[in-house]
């Protein structure tokens, strides 16, 4: 098992960036294919990108491709998600989740693992 905690949420103003984390436990965090995820309110959770396990692949949503920069760092068993250029639409719960398996997916119900997720508030 893993357990995944997500932090460096906030409120930032439209145009602003932010840096998330996601800590995970155990040992084996290098097998896990990690991804985010966010949910805005009264929207489904939507894909957002997704590392592979050795961290030489990455995946976006068209949504945040250019702006959102995915990264891992196996030792500090953490993946980070660089946020520039936030929008207004951007504002969501952010989610981190890993899977089992080498393929990274954009359905949530393909990743076994979620942390508590952190809010993302950008003011326009």
């Amino acid at each position: 098992q893993v357990q995944l905690v997500e932090s460096g949420g906030g409120l930032v103003q439209a145009g602003g960036s932010l840096r998330l984390s996601c800590a995970a436990s155990g040992r084996t965090f290098s097998s896990y294919t990690v991804g985010w995820f966010r949910q805005a309110p009264g929207k489904e959770r939507e894909f957002v990108a997704a590392v592979s396990r050795s961290g030489d692949a990455t995946y976006y949503a068209d949504s945040v491709k250019g702006r959102f920069t995915f990264s891992r760092d196996n030792a500090k068993n953490t993946v980070f998600l660089q946020m520039n250029s936030l929008k207004f639409e951007d504002t969501a719960v952010y989610y981190c989740a890993a899977r089992v398996g080498a393929y990274a997916k954009t359905i949530p119900s393909e990743y076994n693992y979620w942390g508590q997720g952190t809010q993302v508030t950008v003011s326009s």
